[in-house]
This record gives C-alpha cells, structure tokens and sequence, in this order.
C-alpha cells in the first residue's frame, strides 16, 4: 500500500533563507523526503501542495487541500502541516464528503527539522505508522499521541495537543 505525502508548509519545514548573513526561518521547499531517508523509510510518494506557515492558510488553501485529498486515488494520506491551524485544516478536510473513507492524518512540528533537538523526524515516523493502521478519519499526529481531529486542541501554553473531550472507544 502506497501512501501519499502532501507537504503544505509550516514549521517542519522550515530552513535557512538564501543570502549572505540571513538568519531567517523561511518556507522554501520542503524537506520531507530528507527526513524519510534518513529514517530509511520508503513506499510513500510525496508532492508539494503548498509552502506556507499555518498562520498564512486560507479557507480558499484548505478548501484546495481537502479537494486534492478527495481526489487522491490513495486511501492513506499523510499531510505535513504548521502546527497553529493544523486542527481547522483537519476539519475542513473531513468536511468534504470524498474524504470520508480515506485515513487522513496530519503532523507536524514545533521546531524545524534543520535545527538541533527538532521533533520533526519523530512526529513524522509517527504519523506514518497512523496513516497505515488507523482506521477511516480525520487524524491529528503529534506529541506521540493520535486524535481524531475533533477531539483534540493545541494548548497554547505548552505548545502540545491534547484531548480536548473523551472519546469512548468501545
């Protein structure tokens, strides 16, 4: 089984702007397959959807990004995205009815994966092995944890996503 990669941005993402001196943080391609080959991880095809930090992501991007979903021959996809609207990117895409039988899991990172101590390559593995065992949904992979996008929330505090209502499960 194949799984689908789709890059849209964010902080995971994030490398060195081009120029003498700069020290700025910048989406300019992604670094998704970097990481995976690090890990020696392979049977996944990836694209670039778009390059933008979260904060920048429109309802016109999200409405692009559950539409590219739908129309994926894929059933797994895995999306890497900026941690600050991660869950409303989520919602949008488990509003489109194409995606309701697909496992669609999104991840992310709260320090790029250029930079010492980065949880990008984590989050990433993690959210791999989600997306090819989860059940059908709308997923959110971080923290070493996995919600269902409608049961979880970003605390801003402490920067980590966490339940934000029981599910019962059985």
């Amino acid at each position: 089984m194949t799984l689908l990669i789709i890059a849209t941005g964010g902080t995971i993402d994030k490398s060195y702007a081009a120029g003498a001196g700069t020290r700025e943080l910048k989406n300019n391609e992604t670094q998704i397959p970097a990481i995976l080959a690090q890990a020696r991880v392979h049977g996944y095809t990836h694209t670039v959807l778009l390059a933008k930090d979260s904060l920048d992501i429109t309802g016109p991007d999200r409405q692009r990004i559950a539409a590219f979903c739908a129309d994926a021959p894929e059933t797994r996809l895995l999306i890497s995205h900026g941690t600050d609207s991660m869950v409303a990117t989520a919602a949008a895409i488990a509003a489109h009815p194409g995606n309701a039988a697909k496992t669609i899991v999104l991840t992310g990172a709260s320090k790029p994966w250029c930079l010492k101590n980065s949880d990008a390559d984590f989050n990433l593995g993690f959210a791999a092995g989600v997306a090819h065992f989860a059940p059908a949904g709308v997923w959110v992979a971080m923290n070493g944890q996995a919600h269902l996008y409608h049961t979880v929330t970003k605390n801003p505090a402490t920067g980590m996503f966490e339940a934000s209502i029981k599910v019962d499960t059985e």
